[in-house]
């Protein structure tokens, strides 16, 4: 029977030499890789610039609401809702949505009244998923028709601001049987 598929290490000498390249071979790679990615970043010229450089990469992540499910719930603004859910499409105009402020874009809606312009908002129409890709937990009608009235209100239009829910009662917990 022939050796074909014999041992790679044959002697002592191969085995440490193995070993040794098996450890710091990727060692001397993951050296090389830190020091190509690190050459991409240019240090800044202060301190406070590179604190304002970190802090901008960080925001998005760092913004994040936290609400009190016990404490009473504090509506948004339309501009507010706006920024946060309907600027992303009428800001830019993208896929035909209409842009803030556009008043030829915004004319014929406007005319529909405030009611349509609600309906759409909530059961979504064309690109605009319904609610305007908010959740329910997170957006509430009232507040949804506070961002049609701004963006109505930006074309011209005049529609009266919703009337705000009644404040809910705190939720007691039933007693023990």
């Amino acid at each position: 029977m022939s050796e074909e598929h014999g041992n790679l290490i044959k002697s002592p000498k191969q085995l440490i030499v193995m070993v040794f390249a098996s450890f710091f071979v990727p060692l001397i790679i993951i050296a090389f890789l830190m020091s190509y990615v690190g050459n991409g970043k240019k240090p800044a010229e202060n301190a406070d610039a590179a604190a304002e450089s970190a802090n901008q990469l960080i925001k998005p992540v760092a913004l994040l609401d936290f609400k009190d499910a016990s404490g009473p719930r504090v509506f948004k603004s339309g501009e507010e809702i706006y920024k946060q859910a309907c600027a992303s499409c009428h800001a830019s105009g993208a896929a035909g949505a209409p842009k803030y402020g556009d008043v030829g874009g915004w004319g014929a809606r406007l005319g529909r009244g405030y009611d349509s312009l609600m309906s759409a908002v909530v059961k979504g129409k064309g690109a605009m998923p319904a609610r305007a890709g908010t959740s329910p937990s997170d957006v509430s009608d009232y507040e949804l028709g506070r961002a049609v009235v701004y963006l109505a209100a930006s074309a011209g239009g005049k529609f009266a601001e919703p009337k705000a829910p009644a404040p809910e009662a705190p939720k007691q917990a039933e007693p023990k049987k």
